[in-house]
């Protein structure tokens, strides 16, 4: 009888281990939010601009969740739906590996190349890696799960090299145009146009970029009587006598400019902000955290908002660089009254159309088609940059606020604004109607939870 309990307690040990092979460590969905929290320090670290980060994150999360499809086939595949994305085969020689820990290091393999300070990213890949050791994972599995997510990674950044962004540096200087109207590099930094060519990249689901070409915005004028004229004093008024403090929070909460600069003395210092991107890859973190969404879902959804980042940024600046109107900043101070200033430092780019507008209102679409019309949740992303958490009733509430801040601010105009939202809604719905079946959005958080 000793002898029986002896085989069969050493039969479930063997069982146990084989489980433990065949079923490695679990890691929390909560990780691809960790990664792309790294990548936002590394953007602070090389103060990445706004379109620069969005093709980040776009091809980061494109990488992990090219793993999740090839594991999970409820979760389709971006070829035939991206522009130019060549069908990845599935390595068919590695086994026993993590499909959480392969997307999370094909993610980290990805941004290590790509962003220019990719050292600190395989920092926190040396991190990871201690940390699954130390939760039991198998070093077999560990060598299984990398050696996955290289193969992956290369035909990621393959793909991404043939964007033509390397093709960039390669177009002459950007020079303003000495016409009335027209966008000239403002204070303190009086910095360069940010991404002058940036539309001249492949996007990932748009047919062309004007394909949602806003109607053109007011024509410069100084006649009291015109749009233009009704356009500036609104925000010397909005932006000046009318701001309120709650007024001046909302601005400050969606700031998100990497190219602030600080007076200290006879000295100027970068100011560590966000990139709008950086701020609704947040929000993706925040909500499916809040709901609960398991691993590949996460995934999902942050890659479907990172793509609708970058579209969403290459529609708006084909419109900037192509119309090229003046900041209120500019005309305020040489036309209405000298010692203006706004609340906000007026970015590098020429104004029309609103970026943040933009891809705020391209993302709340996304995010409402997975999560509702009505997902309340507490935004926390500034928190640590010193401003206090702000709560909302639906992302089309945060994303009208965002909108609407770049008023408050007095770095943009009304018309920049409100077009832009418009462009923004088209993206998003374009996004998703090209890459994922259209669901009903109170059905489909039903289903991913």
């Amino acid at each position: 009888m000793k002898k029986y309990f002896t085989f069969i307690l050493v039969a479930v040990i063997l069982l146990s281990c084989k489980e433990e092979q065949e079923n490695p460590v679990q890691l929390n969905s909560q990780e691809i939010s960790h990664i792309l929290g790294e990548m936002t320090d590394v953007m602070l670290y090389d103060i990445t601009n706004p379109p620069l980060a969005a093709r980040f994150f776009s091809y980061v999360c494109l990488a992990g969740y090219e793993v999740v499809s090839q594991h999970d086939s409820s979760y389709a595949s971006m070829h035939g739906k991206l522009r130019e994305y060549q069908k990845i085969k599935q390595p068919s020689d590695i086994a026993n590996y993590s499909m959480e820990l392969s997307a999370l290091l094909a993610m980290l393999e990805t941004a290590g190349s790509m962003q220019p300070s990719g050292s600190i990213i395989r920092e926190y890949q040396l991190q990871l890696l201690d940390s699954c050791r130390k939760n039991g994972m198998a070093e077999e599995v560990i060598a299984a799960s990398f050696q996955y997510a290289q193969a992956i990674s290369s035909e990621i950044i393959k793909y991404a090299r043939t964007d033509q962004y390397n093709k960039i540096s390669n177009y002459p200087r950007y020079t303003p145009r000495e016409e009335e109207g027209s966008w000239y590099p403002t204070p303190p930094g009086y910095f360069p146009p940010v991404e002058p060519y940036f539309s001249t990249i492949r996007p990932f689901t748009l047919e062309s970029f004007d394909q949602f070409t806003p109607e053109p915005p007011a024509a410069f004028s100084l006649d009291k009587k015109t749009t233009f004229y009704q356009l500036l004093h609104e925000v010397y008024q909005e932006a000046g006598e009318n701001l309120t403090m709650e007024r001046k929070e909302i601005a400050a909460f969606w700031d998100c400019n990497p190219f602030a600069l600080q007076e200290s003395g006879h000295l100027m210092r970068g100011m560590k902000k966000i990139s709008p991107g950086a701020h609704w890859m947040g929000i993706t973190g925040i909500a499916c955290k809040d709901a609960g969404l398991d691993f590949a879902q996460t995934m999902q959804i942050n890659t479907h908002v990172a793509i609708a980042l970058m579209d969403g940024f290459l529609a708006c600046w084909d419109e900037k660089f192509r119309s090229n109107r003046i900041r209120p900043e500019t005309a305020i101070r040489k036309y209405l009254d000298p010692s203006w200033q706004p609340l906000l430092q007026t970015p590098p780019f020429p104004e029309y159309l609103s970026g943040h507008s933009t891809i705020s209102s391209a993302s709340a679409v996304v995010l409402t088609h997975f999560f509702g019309e009505n997902f309340q949740y507490t935004d926390t992303v500034e928190v640590r940059f010193g401003l206090p958490s702000r709560t909302f009733n639906s992302f089309h509430e945060a994303a009208q606020e965002a909108s609407v801040s770049r008023l408050y601010g007095g770095i943009h105009f009304n018309d920049a604004i409100v077009n832009g939202q418009k462009q923004g809604f088209q993206i998003g719905e374009w996004v998703l109607n090209k890459t994922i079946r259209a669901t009903a959005p109170s059905d489909r958080l039903a289903k991913l939870k």
